[in-house]
């Protein structure tokens, strides 16, 4: 589903190219789970703002189900990001004044569904991540699990083949986190391909495969250690590529 290859990101401060990725390869098909995993500026934001379509490289070549992603217009890449992307973040970002249900509403209002599609796909969406009997209640009325869990009802509404999650149990309690990554999961076992962003050990360890970055390059790629040792989010507890 996903061909990156020889993928860099530079950006000029102060004058001088700064190196976020240098000379990514790397594919993950469809259905799969993948964990990336690394130290803070390591390039793992960057890189999923890329295969999210947010960004574009410098160099190198992004194929997404078979297509160069540098050669669609920006309606082309908004249509990708709306019907075959979806986006969970660390922070939520669910509106205030809305409810959980109108906040899962929202994507399929910017896409012109009709209002019955909409409140039975919401109602579908919410029933998915175990929060039918939240669908009326605010953000501020919800649990960080149960705000986490409606922005993924949110992210899969429209039906993605790709899920992309940043950091998705950063600000959750541990019973929360689990809540989300047994979710998670789920949704991956019923054919989501899953990519995740994390620096725990514990979520990259649920992964079918754990791709280590630093300093803006792939040090290591392998199926994980179940469960991970501490420090795996400095690249530990996956076998370098040379090992496999």
């Amino acid at each position: 589903m996903i061909e990156l290859t020889g993928i860099s990101r530079t950006f000029q401060v102060g004058g001088r190219p700064v190196y976020a990725l240098r000379d990514i390869d790397l594919h993950i098909a469809a259905g799969e789970h993948v964990a990336i995993m690394g130290p803070s500026g390591s390039g793992k934001s960057t890189l999923l703002n890329i295969l999210g379509c947010l960004d574009r490289p410098t160099a190198g070549t992004y194929r997404l189900d078979g297509r160069r992603v540098s050669d669609l217009g920006e309606t082309e890449l908004s249509q990708v990001r709306r019907h075959t992307i979806g986006f969970v973040f660390q922070f939520f970002h669910l509106i205030p004044r809305l409810t959980a249900a109108a906040n899962v509403e929202l994507p399929m209002v910017f896409a012109g569904i009709a209002p019955r599609e909409r409140r039975a796909r919401t109602a579908a969406a919410l029933e998915a991540v175990g929060l039918a009997d939240r669908a009326g209640h605010r953000p501020d009325q919800l649990s960080g699990g149960e705000r986490q869990r409606a922005a993924m009802a949110r992210a899969t509404v429209m039906a993605p083949r790709l899920l992309l999650a940043d950091e998705p149990t950063g600000n959750l309690d541990s019973a929360s986190g689990r809540q989300v990554l047994e979710v998670l999961q789920r949704m991956n076992a019923a054919g989501l391909t899953l990519v995740v962003i994390t620096h725990d050990p514990e979520v990259a360890g649920r992964a079918g495969r754990v791709v280590a970055l630093r300093d803006g390059r792939i040090v290591a790629a392998a199926e994980p250690r179940f469960p991970l040792p501490p420090g795996g989010g400095r690249g530990e507890g996956v076998r370098s590529e040379r090992e496999t």
